[in-house]
């Protein structure tokens, strides 16, 4: 039987704290798709992009640190975040698509359990194992 501390540092996804950055996961990926349609980006970008971040995994092929960096790199809010905020004070619209693009794929990912990697194994989130 897994007691009430395993389930905390075990599998903080059950926790109140691993509920709430699901459910902001989901503002996150509603928002940027909002704002993407607002913008009137065309539908087949989206679908072509949406998953592109997941490339990143391929730092997994090399090791599991290497794994962790690289997708932790791709999949925090930082380079996107940016990305938008030159597209949009550029003007470079579609640097601001991609970035919203981008901000929903991780927004996405949060939702479905999928948090930053520890640099242990793929499955060590910071939302718990997957």
């Amino acid at each position: 039987m897994v007691s009430e501390v395993e389930t905390k540092v075990v599998r903080p996804g059950l926790s109140m704290p691993g509920v709430l950055l699901r459910v902001e996961g989901l503002a996150v990926a509603l928002a940027a798709t909002g704002a993407y349609v607002y913008l009137g980006g065309p539908w087949w970008l989206f679908l072509v992009l949406l998953l592109a971040p997941d490339l990143s995994m391929v730092g997994y092929l090399a090791n599991a640190r290497t794994g962790s960096v690289t997708y932790n790199t791709v999949h925090n809010y930082l380079l996107p975040g940016a990305l938008l905020a030159y597209g949009l004070l550029a003007g470079a619209e579609t640097a601001a698509l991609v970035a919203l693009i981008w901000i929903a794929h991780i927004g996405m990912d949060r939702l479905l359990g999928y948090g930053l990697k520890y640099p242990t194994e793929f499955k060590d989130t910071h939302l718990g194992h997957v």
